[in-house]
């Protein structure tokens, strides 16, 4: 399912973030509903979970710490209670961090990777929060697709949620110096104040295993890699400003200027 993926951003941009990640599914679910769909697949986030005890594990109870991550719990309380009163059945996947080809490498507001190679490309140095020592486990695009797509012919995994990626986490230091080897280029960086956001975050994939054929198959120089190549076949992307910021307070200035 699509969605406007923007952690961050989410907490500046609630009512926008709401009527497409919220309101959106929900008309998705009443259609379902209403037109007895077998199974609504719904790609969560990890972001439901917070900042909490790691690995996180699906039974953990979720504390969301931005608007993105309030707006997915939410669909997911909605799909339980869709099953409960309706019988509509559902798999939840709460996918973390995913990089790959055909991502918009020019959205400044989400999406490291490709802000970083297209930072690269432009010959600027690479944007980073804090100290850099924020960790995440990234995830190639190629890693978590089928799973996804053939899980609605899973019939045990109806009615569950499931952790789906890579189980090692990164630091974004580690990732900045892993895209400039790809380029060739000697790594520059530019600090900006700590944004409020979650430190570590990367889950246990233990519960996907028993019910789906699942391996990770590229590791994080593999996928970048076959990004890197990409990326250098399309070139720049303009980064475009969200027209429609709801909240300025607190707005991280990087956000502010190209």
């Amino acid at each position: 399912m699509a969605a406007y993926a923007a952690e961050g951003l989410s907490h500046f941009i609630k009512r926008f973030n709401y009527e497409n990640n919220l309101i959106g599914s929900v008309n998705l679910i009443n259609a379902s509903v209403n037109y007895n769909v077998k199974c609504f697949v719904f790609t969560s986030s990890i972001a439901v979970y917070g900042a909490g005890q790691l690995p996180m594990t699906e039974d953990m109870i979720p504390t969301p710490e931005d608007s993105y991550g309030i707006a997915k719990y939410a669909v997911e309380q909605e799909l339980r209670v869709s099953n409960e009163m309706f019988g509509l059945n559902y798999i939840i996947f709460r996918p973390h961090n995913v990089y790959g080809e055909r991502q918009n490498i020019g959205d400044k507001y989400r999406n490291v990777v490709g802000i970083f190679m297209n930072q690269i490309m432009k010959g600027e140095p690479l944007s980073v929060f804090g100290d850099g020592e924020q960790s995440r486990a990234f995830t190639y695009i190629k890693d978590i697709s089928s799973v996804i797509a053939n899980s609605i012919f899973i019939n045990d995994a109806y009615n569950k949620i499931f952790n789906v990626g890579t189980d090692i986490p990164v630091t974004v230091n580690g990732l900045a110096e892993e895209v400039c080897k790809l380029f060739d280029v000697e790594k520059k960086t530019i600090h900006f104040e700590e944004r409020k956001e979650v430190k570590h975050a990367f889950s246990d994939h233990s519960k996907l295993g028993r019910y789906f054929d699942y391996q990770v198959r590229y590791s994080l120089s593999e996928g970048l890699d076959k990004m890197a190549k990409w990326v250098k076949e399309v070139g720049v992307r303009r980064s475009k400003d969200f027209k429609n910021i709801e909240i300025e307070k607190n707005l991280p200035k990087s956000w502010l200027t190209e």
